[in-house]
């Protein structure tokens, strides 16, 4: 007898959920010296994203961290459709994880209104008892991703059985491609999308959470 699978969401948070990068916000409007350097860097890949987010956070003073979170719950925009997008999951019993390489301190103060388990949000953690903000980085990658991601959204995904599982991921940058490439079909934007298209990754495009709704309610899924 064969079961059919369950669906699981892995959601990136920054760009995805959130229409900007949190972090890149952050640095352009604090505008630490040397910030513009560590972001050509991680996206040259002449360092690891976990070294980079290390890098550029601890160019800010612990001292400035309820400015900082202030800032950043002001600015960022949730993108349309997410709020009817978790009902619609909880509705159909979709599991989903906010997959994010985002830091707690932000992370969890803007999903705060939103009823997601803690334990379903994945991100990066802080520390601020020094001088300089220190990142932690709970989920570190296992022993089958040698790409130091700082959180690895591909440890996660691999954590669930592909026999049991139906793994969907939504998503938009190049931290959301290696996961990607496990997931049995992709809801993707801008340079993803992209990726997808070149790698003939089964995947759609999505430009609010109203699209992946509406994808996901297909019978095909992937159109």
């Amino acid at each position: 007898m064969t079961h059919e699978r369950k669906r699981v969401i892995f959601c990136d948070f920054d760009g995805t959920i959130t229409t900007n990068d949190n972090i890149v916000q952050i640095m352009k409007h604090f505008d630490p010296p040397g910030w513009k350097r560590i972001v050509d860097d991680i996206l040259s890949r002449r360092i690891s994203v976990r070294q980079g987010v290390g890098q550029l956070f601890s160019l800010l003073p612990s001292a400035r961290r309820e400015e900082i979170v202030s800032y950043v719950l002001e600015q960022a925009e949730i993108r349309p459709g997410f709020e009817e997008f978790l009902a619609f999951c909880r509705e159909r019993d979709i599991r989903l994880l906010i997959t994010s390489g985002g830091i707690d301190f932000f992370v969890y103060p803007i999903l705060s209104k939103f009823d997601i388990p803690r334990d379903d949000i994945y991100c990066n953690a802080s520390d601020f008892s020094g001088e300089t903000i220190q990142i932690l980085w709970p989920h570190s990658c296992d022993e089958h991703c040698d790409n130091d991601c700082g959180m690895c959204k591909t440890s996660i995904i691999r954590s669930f059985s592909s026999e049991r599982y139906e793994k969907i991921v939504i998503g938009d940058s190049v931290t959301d491609l290696a996961g990607s490439r496990l997931a049995d079909w992709v809801l993707a934007r801008d340079y993803l999308l992209e990726k997808c298209r070149e790698l003939n990754l089964p995947h759609a495009s999505f430009d609010t959470f109203y699209d992946c709704i509406d994808r996901l309610s297909s019978p095909v899924g992937v159109k």
